[in-house]
């Protein structure tokens, strides 16, 4: 991975802005930043970043291990005795008492932001989300090198499912196999709990695994994602349990059209937007329009789902170096679903594909 911590690009954006500092919380947003990664509990866990000057930690003494890498000032508190004097004195130290904080929108908690606002009444308060965002959206070589491995390994599971699946076994069983495969592969965890649905339950995008038994005629969803240096992986492929129906066959079809085409969409300049155009026209005229209800794609990264979001109304234009799934689909209530999902990356001349698992129609026994 890159030499962390990125503290000199964060102190760069922030002089853009009217922020006097950032706060982050344990999450995809300081990890980015420091290398670190912590376990998101109830307790006030601040990597405190200065438009100029030293960035501060404040932290329970029994996570201050996680910082030590950065070389940068700890101011620790535990558990008896709480983190107000700790944060007073690192806001003192830092000359915040009546700054312009940058939080995490989506990511802090509302007691965060009061604590706070406790040992530093004439501070304000904005949302710094986009800060990061413009930030992260743009992989360097070695986040892309952890991402393709997050794929590869990904695909080798979701091969090794498509192999176990057979009529008998439940949804549970099989998002059980590839939760075991994933952690036997070197996933360091779950990007997302796999999603494993067949039959009619196909036709629910984002159905979780129940007790179905799996049934001769069934189509099988299975989507996965595992986890490598932080980085998520996340693939789709669909298996079809003979006897295969003609209507599944032609969804089928139609949805690799669609997904064939919104990869060759993407190169540089491209507005995300018009990815997710090149998809649905062909799910479009083939008379399935009405079935794809879901956006074409999201960026991937230390998050699962992150920008950029391949979606109508998105203008945003595609650079190098970002990285997102392109993956179609058609549900059909009554029927069942399809999709087929593959993670892009932009490159100078077009995109890469890191997802190397065929995007044939698996068909079992």
């Amino acid at each position: 991975m890159s030499p962390v911590p990125r503290f000199e690009r964060v102190q760069q954006a922030l002089r853009e802005t009217e922020l006097d500092a950032i706060a982050l919380v344990p999450g995809p947003n300081l990890t980015y930043v420091s290398g670190a990664r912590l376990h998101r509990s109830e307790r006030l866990n601040l990597l405190v970043i200065p438009r100029e000057g030293s960035p501060r930690v404040l932290c329970p003494l029994l996570e201050a291990a996680a910082y030590r890498h950065l070389g940068v000032p700890l101011h620790t508190w535990r558990d008896e005795e709480g983190p107000h004097s700790a944060l007073q004195q690192l806001v003192a130290e830092a000359g915040l008492a009546r700054a312009v904080w940058g939080v995490e929108y989506a990511n802090a908690y509302y007691g965060e932001v009061l604590a706070i606002q406790e040992v530093a009444p004439g501070a304000r308060f904005q949302p710094a989300d986009e800060v990061l965002t413009r930030l992260r959206v743009v992989k360097d070589a070695d986040e892309i090198v952890a991402l393709r491995r997050a794929a590869e390994l990904t695909g080798r599971v979701v091969l090794e499912a498509v192999e176990a699946v057979r009529p008998g076994l439940t949804e549970r069983e099989v998002a059980a196999m590839i939760q075991v495969a994933l952690l036997k592969h070197g996933s360091e965890g779950m990007a997302f709990s796999p999603l494993v649905a067949s039959g009619p339950n196909a036709a629910d995008p984002h159905a979780l695994p129940s007790n179905r038994v799996l049934q001769p005629g069934d189509i099988v969803i299975l989507d996965a994602g595992g986890v490598v240096e932080g980085y998520q992986g996340d693939i789709t492929r669909c298996v079809a349990l003979k006897p295969v129906s003609d209507e599944v066959r032609q969804m089928y079809a139609v949805v690799s059209r669609a997904a064939e085409a919104g990869r060759a969409a993407v190169r540089p300049g491209v507005a995300a937007q018009d990815v997710d155009r090149a998809a649905r026209q062909v799910i479009e005229e083939a008379g399935y329009g009405d079935y794809f209800i879901h956006r074409t794609g999201h960026g991937l990264g230390l998050q699962v789902h992150e920008p950029p979001y391949i979606a109508e109304g998105n203008t945003q234009k595609l650079e190098p170096g970002m990285v997102f799934t392109v993956e179609p689909g058609i549900y059909i209530p009554g029927v069942g679903g399809v999709r087929v999902e593959d993670v892009v990356v932009v490159t100078e001349q077009g995109c890469d594909v890191l997802t190397n698992v065929s995007r044939s129609l698996f068909e079992r026994e």
